[in-house]
C-alpha cells in the first residue's frame, strides 16, 4: 500500500506530510496537540512557532538564503506560507506566527492525500514507512521508545529558550528608537544603555532566579539559543559583544553608539507585540519581568509572553542516519528535524521535506534521494551523517557545510586571486548551490 505515517506536526512533520503527499501516496498524519500539550506549545496549530519567529537572514551573502531559495524551488509550503506571512526584519525573513501555523493548518487540511489524526501514538508502529517528526519536545513515551528501541538506548538533550513579548504601547519611544544596523531597513526598535544602566542591568540580571527545573541541569545549552542569563555569566561585557552589542546602531539623539542596545523585532502583522531579540530566558517570571524592566525605554513595558525554557531532544546523527535521513538499521524509519540534529525552523522544515519526498519515494519502491553536495540541504543532510559522533550537537545553517570553490569556479574577475573574500565568495557558492539544486530536481521528477 502506498502510504506514509508522519509522526507530528511541527515544521518537519507538516512539511513531510506535505511533501510525501505531493507524490500522491496517502499520508496518515499523528499529532497528540491539544489532547495532550507541551511545555512550550500553546496551541494546537501545525507548524506553531514556539522560539524565534525568523527563518534567519536572507540574500546571497547567507548560507540561510541558500536554503530558502533551494525550497523555493522545490515548492515547499512552509515556505510558501513564510513568504505569504513576513513581517519586516530587515535582512531577516521573519513571519507572523498565528498566521503561518494557519497557513500551514490550512494546507495540510486541504489535502486530499493527508489524513490528520488527533492523537498521541506513544510506539512507533511497527509496519509500513514512517516519519519520526516528533521534535525536541517528543512525548515521554514516544522518546523512550525510538531511543530504546532505534537508538541504542543513547539520549542526547540540551535546554532551549524563548524571549519575552511585549506590547508595543507599554514602550517608550521617547527614548526608544527605530534603525536597522549599518544603516539597513530600520525594521528593529532599538533599547540605547549608557554604561550606568548596563552595570545596572546586569546586577539585576545576576540577581535573577531561574525557573529551570532541578532534573535538567547536566544537560547542554545550545549556543544557538543561549539564555541571557548563561551569558551574562561568561562575563560582565559579554551580553554587550553578543545579543547587546551597539554597532551600526548610533542613537540619532547623539549621533554616537551607545554603550549597549537591547534590539526589539516585530512579532504580529499589527506591530503591537515585539520580542526581545537574542534575549531567550528560564528567569522566573517575577525577575523577568524586573531585568526586562531595567532596560531603558521599558520601564513600563508590559510583557504578553514570557520567555520560558525547556528541554529539547535529539539523536545522535552520525551514529543513527544516513543523509538520505532513514535510520541506518532501520531503512523504513527516517526522521527529520530537530530530532535528527539540525537546529533552526528553516533547517527542520527543509529535513522534513527530504524526509517526506523519500518516504513518498520508498512507499512507491524507489531508490532515495540526497540533494547536490554544494546545496545547503545536501551539506546539512551530509554533515548529520558523516559528523564526528562523540561530540555531536545540533547544526544550523551555515557556509561551511558546503564545500570551498575549486579554481575552474573562481569568477574570471577573481582568477588571479588566491583567496576570495566572504563577500567575494559567497554570492558564488549561493548561485552555484542554487543552479544545482534546480539541476537535481529535474533529474527526480517531482
Amino acid at each position: 500500500m502506498n502510504e506514509v505515517i508522519v509522526i507530528g506536526a511541527g515544521l518537519a512533520g507538516s512539511q513531510a506530510a506535505l511533501a510525501a503527499a505531493s507524490l500522491g501516496v496517502q499520508v496518515k498524519l499523528f499529532e497528540m496537540r491539544p489532547h495532550k500539550m507541551t511545555p512550550a506549545h500553546r496551541s494546537s496549530g501545525a507548524s506553531e512557532l514556539v522560539c524565534s519567529n525568523s527563518f534567519g537572514g536572507e540574500g546571497d551573502t547567507n548560507a540561510k538564503g541558500l536554503l530558502q531559495a533551494e525550497m523555493r524551488l522545490a515548492n515547499a509550503n512552509i515556505m510558501q506560507a513564510a513568504d505569504a506571512n513576513r513581517l519586516p526584519a530587515g535582512a531577516a525573513l521573519a513571519v507572523e506566527r498565528d498566521g503561518f501555523s494557519a497557513s500551514v493548518s490550512a494546507a495540510l487540511e486541504a489535502n486530499p492525500n493527508i489524513q490528520i489524526i488527533r492523537e498521541e501514538l506513544t510506539r512507533v508502529p511497527d509496519e509500513g514507512v514512517v516519519v519520526i517528526a516528533s521534535g525536541p519536545l517528543t512525548s515521554d513515551a514516544l522518546a523512550e521508545d525510538i531511543l530504546s528501541r532505534f537508538a541504542g538506548g543513547e539520549r542526547l538533550s540540551f535546554y532551549d529558550a524563548a524571549a519575552p513579548v511585549l506590547e508595543f504601547d507599554s514602550i517608550n519611544m521617547d527614548l526608544v528608537y527605530r534603525a536597522g544596523r549599518y544603516g539597513q531597513e530600520a525594521d528593529y526598535l532599538n533599547c540605547p544603555f549608557n554604561k550606568e544602566e548596563y552595570l545596572a542591568f546586569y546586577a539585576r540580571l545576576e540577581q535573577a532566579r531561574s525557573h529551570t527545573p532541578h532534573d535538567w541541569e547536566k544537560l547542554e545549552f545550545f549556543e544557538g539559543c543561549m539564555p541571557i542569563e548563561e551569558i551574562a555569566r561568561r562575563g560582565i561585557d559579554t551580553p554587550r559583544f553578543g545579543p547587546l552589542k551597539p554597532k551600526g546602531l548610533p542613537d540619532p539623539r547623539t549621533g554616537r553608539e551607545p554603550y549597549a542596545v537591547a534590539q526589539l523585532r516585530q512579532e504580529d502583522a499589527a506591530g503591537q507585540l515585539w520580542s526581545i531579540v537574542g534575549f531567550q530566558t528560564g528567569l522566573k517570571w517575577g525577575d523577568q519581568k524586573e531585568v526586562v524592566q531595567t532596560i531603558p525605554g521599558l520601564e513600563q513595558a508590559e510583557i504578553a509572553r514570557y520567555g520560558v525554557m525547556h528541554r529539547n531532544t535529539y539523536l545522535c546523527a552520525p551514529k543513527l542516519l544516513e543523509a538520505t535521513l532513514q535510520f541506518k538499521a532501520h531503512p523504513r524509519l527516517l526522521t527529520a528535524g530537530v530530532l535528527a540534529g539540525t537546529e533552526g525552523y528553516l533547517e527542520s522544515a527543509a529535513t522534513g521535506w527530504l524526509a517526506g519526498i523519500n518516504a513518498a519515494r520508498l512507499a512507491l519502491s524507489l531508490e532515495p534521494v540526497v540533494p547536490p553536495i554544494n546545496s545547503m540541504l545536501g551539506g546539512l543532510v551530509r554533515f548529520l551523517a558523516t559528523a564526528e559522533a562523540k561530540n555531536f550537537q545540533p547544526m544550523n545553517t551555515n557556509w561551511a557545510l558546503v564545500p570551498e570553490l575549486e579554481a575552474h569556479e573562481k569568477p574570471i574577475e577573481f582568477q588571479n586571486k588566491k583567496k576570495l573574500g566572504k563577500r567575494e565568495k559567497r554570492p558564488v557558492l549561493f548561485a552555484r548551490g542554487k543552479k544545482e539544486f534546480a539541476a537535481w530536481l529535474e533529474t527526480i521528477k517531482l
